[in-house]
């Protein structure tokens, strides 16, 4: 496929973005300002990929013309430097194809990730701490910056349940494969016997909602406020600083008390009301759009099982796209890049088939 006329639309549609970015009036409208931004990056950041594809493009036939001269010792230069050149120009190829896909819905929102103890009592328990603590260093690795936002522990140090936000460049288009039912296959801390049990976790990554997404009119909205309980301190406890809203059109419930601030509680359990909400709107349009067709990782929902932790063999494997690596106890510190990337990869190539961009540029 010839890229070069999507190429031509792409410059044209810059300068008419660059006019926009330089108005007075662009954010009267935050909303409009906000998308007018993100499309001006994304567009340049195609348009720099193709120059740079072209520039390297030359550079190959250059140095093909000199491999072939009379000069044998700039021949051989030349010559060496042609495999590198082909790897170079395959990998901006496919930096352009995958530029001029249209950008999915919120991939370069911050997220909301909820993790939930699954089938397996204190065992599923301790291995969402175990998840929790995972997504924690991974976040840390890449400068992501990991806010809690609500948790409730269970005996034994586990968690029944734990809502925390990340905030960072492009977090929900790096964690949005993380959504379903993740199981873990290991010899439970209360197993005397050394015998293998298996348990579940629920994971659900969530596009951070703005304002601007969602209306939450005060008359849909019943907030109470009450006494935080369980642990956590004297000022916890005796502090009526634990909110609860509920979404009277869908019944939704969220309740916040992990601080000590009335204010601060609201607007926790406000994103996070946001987030569920924008997240049922996603799936009626995606229904809507696409219900004859998956992708090759999935629908990335709550119930569908992702990923099996197998600690015996120091195992975690993919089950939507066969990846089977056994670096368990390194993945469980947080080094999650290669599985992130392939998943990524292989939703790409799924999404590149669909937009007929799979041909390379000429």
């Amino acid at each position: 496929m010839d890229f070069r006329p999507l190429i031509e639309q792409k410059r044209r549609r810059f300068e008419e973005l660059e006019e926009l970015v330089g108005s007075s009036s662009l954010f009267e409208n935050p909303k409009r300002a906000r998308e007018i931004m993100r499309e001006h990056s994304n567009v340049k950041r195609v348009l720099e990929s193709w120059d740079i594809l072209g520039k390297k493009q030359r550079e190959l036939e250059e140095n093909r013309v000199l491999a072939a001269g009379e000069d044998s010792e700039l021949a051989e230069l030349a010559a060496a430097e042609v495999p590198t050149l082909e790897v170079e120009i395959e990998n901006r190829t496919k930096e352009v194809q995958l530029a001029l896909l249209p950008p999915e819905p919120h991939e370069d929102r911050d997220a909301i990730v909820e993790i939930r103890g699954g089938t397996g009592g204190s065992e599923a328990a301790l291995f969402a701490a175990d998840l929790y603590r995972m997504y924690s260093r991974y976040a840390e690795s890449h400068g992501f910056k990991l806010e809690e936002l609500e948790s409730s522990s269970s005996e034994l140090g586990g968690l029944k349940e734990v809502i925390f936000k990340v905030s960072g460049e492009h977090v929900f288009r790096t964690l949005r494969y993380e959504s379903g039912v993740h199981r873990v296959q290991r010899v439970p801390v209360t197993e005397a016997q050394g015998r293998i049990h298996t348990s579940t976790a629920t994971v659900a990554v969530l596009p951070e909602a703005e304002e601007i997404d969602l209306e939450l009119r005060p008359e849909d909205l019943r907030i109470e406020v009450c006494r935080a309980g369980g642990p956590g301190g004297q000022g916890v406890n005796t502090t009526d600083s634990a909110v609860q809203v509920l979404h009277i059109p869908t019944g939704k419930i969220v309740r916040c008390q992990d601080g000590r601030s009335q204010q601060k509680n609201k607007e926790k359990a406000l994103a996070i009301l946001r987030a569920r909400l924008l997240e049922e709107k996603q799936q009626e349009e995606a229904e809507k759009y696409s219900a004859h067709r998956r992708s090759l990782i999935g629908s990335g929902g709550r119930e569908e099982k992702i990923r099996t932790y197998n600690f015996p063999q120091n195992r975690v494997t993919d089950h939507r796209i066969g990846l089977t690596l056994f670096n368990l106890d390194l993945f469980m510190e947080g080094q999650l890049d290669e599985m992130v990337t392939t998943l990524q990869a292989s939703d790409m190539e799924q999404r590149l088939k669909e937009a007929g961009l799979e041909a390379v540029a000429g």
